[in-house]
């Protein structure tokens, strides 16, 4: 059974929506519920925020003896944002 719902969507975004579903032949209705769908089953699954190709690669880099991680990620984003 079908049951109408009402959103408040920013207005940029509904018309990129908009063009996307014209572009796709595909009713704006059926996005939404498409996505509420793949959101509410890929939440059964509780790895929703894990992309296939992380989950491929998970694992894949070892790391030899006792290494700061945390240390390493901060020295990384200190020389990348201010090139210290």
């Amino acid at each position: 059974m079908d049951t109408k719902l009402t959103l408040k969507l920013d207005k940029d975004i509904l018309q990129k929506a908009k063009l996307f579903a014209r572009e796709n032949k595909v009713s704006l209705s059926a996005l939404v519920e498409n996505y509420f769908d793949s959101i509410a089953n890929s939440s059964l699954k509780k790895d929703y925020s894990i992309s296939p190709t992380v989950r491929e690669l998970s694992g894949s880099i070892r790391i030899k003896g006792d290494v700061d991680v945390e240390k390493l990620r901060d020295q990384y984003l200190l020389e990348k944002y201010l090139h210290e």
